[in-house]
């Protein structure tokens, strides 16, 4: 019985799944293991895409995080399609102290003009300002670009902001689960209203009287 109750309850976790997505150097596999473990790895030699599992609580709900740290091996190495269609949110990541990488980030929305993802911008390494070279306005624009959220966080320095990041995606992400519900929802219910309507006309005409 207690095995039975421990099977709903994993079954009804709510799961999201994100993909980390930038240019190489960025500190995409910083920003996920500083949220996942709470420690700061400075140095990275990832070959492939790397994915990571973990549970976390957001307005007091448990969501297990599924998270693929993808892995460009130059930039123009961009993501895949079966890597934006996996994804349930993309976590879009550039550092202040390298243009190009948010260049890098421009091409990727190039890939997701047409699609509805829910995305979240963070710029990486301010705790390097005397190196920046994207100002935090450029960032800003490039999110209403995307009209997503945007923040800049410093995977070096403190946990706090890098969860944040991550859980502001999870809440845009839930929130299209729930708009895309309410859609279908609708469309449904207006299906049957609009046969109901049809089929009501059609009973009274045949109820008029005949001349």
């Amino acid at each position: 019985m207690n095995g039975k109750g421990l099977r709903r309850k994993k079954s009804a976790l709510c799961e999201v799944k994100v993909a980390v997505i930038g240019g190489p150097g960025v500190g995409k596999s910083a920003l996920s293991v500083r949220f996942l473990t709470r420690r700061y790895i400075g140095e990275y030699d990832h070959q492939s895409e790397t994915r990571y599992k973990h549970e976390v609580l957001v307005d007091n709900e448990p969501v297990l995080y599924e998270i693929l740290d993808t892995c460009p091996k130059n930039e123009e190495d961009l993501p895949s399609t079966e890597t934006i269609n996996w994804a349930d949110g993309l976590l879009l990541v550039y550092s202040i102290i390298d243009r190009r990488s948010m260049s890098y980030l421009k091409r990727v929305g190039s890939l997701i003009a047409n699609s509805d993802i829910p995305v979240y911008i963070v710029a990486n390494k301010n705790d390097m300002v005397h190196l920046r070279e994207v100002s935090a306005e450029e960032g800003a624009i490039l999110a209403r670009h995307f009209e997503c959220g945007f923040s800049e966080v410093a995977a070096a320095e403190m946990v706090a902001p890098v969860a944040v990041v991550f859980q502001e995606l999870c809440r845009a992400v839930l929130a299209a689960r729930r708009k895309s519900k309410h859609s279908l929802l609708e469309r449904m219910l207006g299906t049957k209203t609009s046969n109901l309507r049809l089929y009501a006309r059609g009973k009274s005409d045949s109820c008029l009287p005949k001349d």
